[in-house]
């Protein structure tokens, strides 16, 4: 049986309050709460163990260092990368994709070519291939959402050809938790020599996932909502791809001899972290990922599809609510409207009752524009939360609907 309090009682905001009541925290998808190791792990790394890594050889450093490539086997280990060194630590899923888009604008992309994504994309996987568009001359092409919130598979298919030169897609849509078909969509972008890069920022924390038997070619995912610090992400490339691509920022460590006539760059993945990284992030996303570690993801995952069920049965029954993006693949995710009500005002109505919940377009703009929506409210679910806490979002809004006639 999953032990739901034993598992919260590792993470201390869990047992805070907000606005005078106990703390609902229902906003997992923007960011995690974090257990107790991962703050101590990143608290005593600067009490005891702080020095920037590499090109030293005093003690302190050398250890520093050992525990920010051990981090790096760590993460590689945990997605079933082939090769360590096909892991590359960057802020977040926006860097990571910004890497990679500009990489193919420098490298791949001509006038003409297209680049695939789909209609439910958050701004960080449009807004660079957009960018990269302008530069080169290529073409964005989306495929389109369906009413049900799933993606149009047979436009998808259509959409594919000789022109494409990626497919970048999100795993679960941040706004509807419509889980996309990966397995299909990676199968039928390499049939016809496309790589696909997966947006992982939604996925990862609620299941693990194996990129090599996945076949993919970039998977890309943040630290923050995996349990760990903010401001650190992973970037997974194949290796022959990562090759390919030209350095996305310059400066020290990613240099192999430089010089007023010239520079040359190191392999990967040295030549894509330039400068200082974030080392105490990246110490503390490898203890989230030991933490992870004793977690029972089957338990878990079938212990977050009954809150997703409990959720969105209570919020079907109220008069007025209606939920957007009813997918019959969804992770734990529920964004919703309530008729004659702006999302911001559920949100601070929820606020004063302790709950905390995502207000606004969610960073997917021409999605809320697909539906006919300016916003919604979203309430996210991750293995600490409780029944009791789906039954207070249900009562609170049935209050508010009370409230506001």
């Amino acid at each position: 049986m999953f032990d739901v309090q034993s598992i919260r009682s590792d993470f201390p905001i869990l047992s805070t309050s907000m606005n005078g009541l106990p703390l609902a925290y229902l906003d997992n998808a923007a960011t995690s709460q974090k257990p107790q190791s991962v703050i101590d792990a990143v608290s005593n790394y600067y009490q005891s163990e702080n020095a920037n890594i590499h090109r030293a050889v005093f003690s302190l450093s050398e250890a520093a260092t050992a525990r920010y490539e051990a981090a790096r086997a760590s993460v590689a280990q945990f997605i079933s990368a082939q090769r360590t060194e096909e892991i590359i630590f960057t802020k977040g899923v926006t860097e990571s994709i910004n890497l990679i888009a500009h990489g193919f604008a420098q490298a791949i992309l001509k006038p003409g070519d297209e680049i695939l994504i789909s209609g439910m994309e958050h701004h960080a996987n449009i807004v660079p291939w957009q960018i990269a568009c302008e530069r080169t001359g290529s073409v964005l092409k989306v495929i389109p959402v369906l009413d049900d919130g799933s993606l149009d598979m047979e436009a998808y298919k259509s959409l594919l050809s000789e022109k494409t030169k990626i497919v970048s897609i999100v795993h679960i849509s941040n706004s509807l938790g419509t889980i996309n078909p990966l397995s299909e969509l990676i199968e039928h972008a390499h049939t016809q020599g496309v790589p696909v890069l997966v947006d992982a920022a939604q996925s990862l924390p609620h299941a693990p996932i194996d990129v090599s038997a996945l076949d993919c070619d970039f998977f890309v995912f943040s630290g923050h909502k995996l349990f760990a610090p903010t401001g650190i992400g992973v970037l997974y490339g194949k290796e022959a791809w990562l090759e390919r691509l030209p350095p996305y920022q310059s400066g020290g460590d990613m240099i192999e001899k430089g010089g007023f006539q010239g520079t040359t760059f190191k392999g990967v993945p040295g030549k894509f972290e330039a400068g200082t990284p974030n080392i105490a992030g990246v110490i503390g996303l490898s203890e989230a990922i030991r933490y992870l570690g004793r977690i029972d993801f089957s338990q878990a995952s079938v212990y977050e599809n009954s809150l997703l069920t409990r959720a969105t049965e209570a919020l079907n029954s109220i008069e007025g609510l209606r939920i957007i993006g009813t997918a019959s693949n969804k992770a734990s995710i529920l964004s919703f409207v309530c008729e004659g009500l702006h999302a911001h005002d559920i949100g601070t109505f929820l606020d004063a009752g302790g709950i905390a919940v995502r207000t606004g377009h969610h960073c997917t703009m021409p999605l809320m524009k697909r539906f006919g929506l300016a916003a919604t409210t979203r309430a996210s679910f991750a293995f600490y939360n409780t029944v009791e806490e789906v039954d207070r979002l249900a009562d609170s809004l049935g209050k508010m609907k009370a409230f506001f006639q």
